[in-house]
């Protein structure tokens, strides 16, 4: 893997667009969990102080989120590898319940060669998977809820059935109510400080993501731009509802490249 932004000498493959992050080791070795984690850190400065949310997705070259309804044909051997980093450097992974379905998610895995770092950092030895339903419509028996090495957490709404939200504490789950008729984006988070969960990723999908990002909650948008074409009808990476007041401006924040694959991050501005 090579860093293509940002670097001197590259402005022929990305124009530097400002100065590099002062938080990012660009010595470090990419193609190393301890490389990776580097490269990913989650900004120092702000994490004991509020949440950060990022976002990690892959898109198509034509702007595909799903390739034959998931995202795992998009995806790379390099691609697995910054999802694991960014995974093992997370409090809580937010997910929606279409993507639990869809993907099969199981819980997050403890990974040795993050165990030191994370019981630096106070963390879990596996970061909670966390996923939003307003209906429950969750298999309770499926490993996600009953073999996590974290509990998972169920965001949630008063709406939601009685009797799903018991079966969501029988199974083991931790059951948070984050709205009234929906799961409210700004709320999910605010519940998930209260847990102590302040580094976040949010894994889509699409709907789940827009939501996030109209709500003027997410930070960093981690975008794999895969090199391939799907056509058809796929959503994007987002695909809902819009960014009130117009386009909101990210600023670039470091660009990898693997195999044709770039590995983009962007921040706020």
């Amino acid at each position: 893997m090579r860093r293509l932004y940002p670097s001197a000498g590259t402005a022929d493959l990305y124009p530097p667009a400002g100065p590099a992050d002062p938080d990012t080791d660009l010595d470090a070795d990419l193609d190393t969990p301890g490389g990776l984690a580097a490269a990913y850190a989650y900004p120092a400065a702000r994490e004991k102080h509020r949440p950060y949310l990022r976002a990690n997705m892959v898109g198509s070259l034509d702007g595909a989120s799903h390739a034959d309804g998931r995202s795992a044909p998009l995806s790379s051997p390099a691609d697995m590898r910054i999802f694991g980093t960014l995974r093992a450097l997370a409090d809580a992974v937010v997910v929606g319940a279409e993507t639990v379905r869809r993907e099969g998610y199981r819980p997050a895995k403890a990974r040795k060669d993050f165990a030191a770092q994370r019981a630096a950092a106070g963390q879990s030895p596996a970061p909670a998977i966390a996923v939003v339903s307003r209906h429950l419509d969750l298999d309770f028996d499926a490993p996600l809820f009953r073999e996590p090495v974290t509990p998972t957490v169920v965001l949630t709404c008063s709406a939601a059935p009685e009797s799903r939200r018991a079966a969501a504490q029988a199974a083991g789950a931790r059951l948070v109510l984050a709205g009234g008729d929906g799961v409210d984006p700004a709320r999910a988070v605010a519940e998930l400080v209260a847990l102590g969960h302040t580094r976040l990723l949010h894994e889509g999908g699409p709907r789940l993501l827009a939501q996030f990002a109209a709500a003027g909650v997410l930070d960093e948008l981690c975008l794999t731009v895969a090199p391939l074409l799907v056509g058809g009808a796929a959503p994007r990476v987002m695909n809902g509802l819009p960014v009130p007041e117009g386009p909101a401006r990210f600023v670039p924040l470091s660009v990898l490249e693997e195999d044709g694959y770039l590995f983009t991050r962007y921040v706020r501005g």
